[in-house]
């Protein structure tokens, strides 16, 4: 590379800067292009440090932006089931649980991030919670915008803690949490077995079941729901889990990942929130259909 291999002096405005001065003889060249130099370096030294941005790097823009867009498609596709095609909500809800599933799975385990993939999770995942938030409106009237509402609220506090730094995903947490996770999974799993099998007659299986001893607690008058106290969990999972999302995303940034990974953070981020919204509309339909 010319010039001792410093790109800094291969770049077109500081050949063009000495062009104009090679018919003056030598010793104008030599002097006008010492001159030149010291100029070109003068301009770069004021020029601000370059960002993240420029040098392409993730910044919290860049998932801000990324998060909105794939929040943007899940209410694109909450809209065909809520809106559009209201007869096909049931259908629509199952193909968006099950691909948004499977996509979720391979979102989760692709080494490089997939925008069109991740955007592809969003819009079934979008279908599917259109489908159930249309199911439960239908039978308690306001319900999404208490959800929606429930929702913000609980991601405003978790940011506020852990820009706090009172809340942290420390090791001794992270193993809590899976702990928790899994036992909560596997629950998940064998209630919807029984649902699927008849074996519970609830709506929510096992969730709608009253716990013995607890009649006329709190308000409840067939007992307090076993759902009620599997909600609270889900939902304290979801909100470790938003912490464990801006920790993620604050060592990224920190430490100078690829712009791409903004991405990742993304899909991240709306996996959690639609995992919390849906834990606050089952919650709310629990308590409400309990009165």
């Amino acid at each position: 590379m010319a010039l001792g291999g410093n790109p800094v002096f291969n770049g077109k405005t500081f050949r063009s800067a000495t062009r104009g001065t090679q018919s003056s003889g030598p010793g104008t060249t030599l002097y006008a292009g010492r001159a030149a130099d010291q100029q070109q370096l003068e301009h770069l030294y004021n020029q601000p440090s370059a960002g993240p941005a420029d040098t392409g790097r993730m910044t919290f823009d860049d998932v801000i932006v990324k998060t909105l867009l794939c929040i943007g498609v899940v209410l694109v596709g909450a809209a065909v089931p809520a809106f559009l095609l209201p007869g096909l909500a049931l259908p629509l809800m199952v193909v968006g649980a099950l691909g948004g599933f499977v996509l979720g799975l391979v979102n989760a385990f692709k080494r490089e991030p997939s925008p069109a993939l991740i955007l592809a999770y969003a819009g079934l995942e979008g279908l599917f919670v259109g489908g159930i938030t249309m199911f439960l409106e239908a039978r308690f009237p306001g319900i999404a915008l208490q959800a929606v509402l429930g929702t913000l609220v609980v991601f405003g506090v978790t940011l506020a803690l852990f820009k706090s730094g009172k809340v942290r995903a420390t090791p001794k947490a992270m193993k809590f949490f899976m702990i928790a996770l899994i036992s909560y999974a596997a629950f998940s799993l064998v209630n919807l077995g029984l649902m699927l099998f008849g074996v519970t007659e609830g709506m929510f299986g096992l969730r709608s079941a009253g716990i013995p001893g607890t009649d006329g607690m709190l308000g409840f008058d067939n007992g307090i729901p076993f759902g009620l106290v599997i909600g609270l969990l889900a939902i304290g999972l979801a909100a470790f889990s938003l912490i464990i999302d801006f920790t993620s995303i604050s060592d990224g940034v920190r430490h100078g990942a690829p712009q791409r990974y903004s991405w990742t953070a993304a899909f991240g981020l709306t996996v959690t929130l639609i995992w919390l919204y849906v834990e606050i509309l089952r919650l709310i339909a629990i308590i409400r259909g309990s009165d």
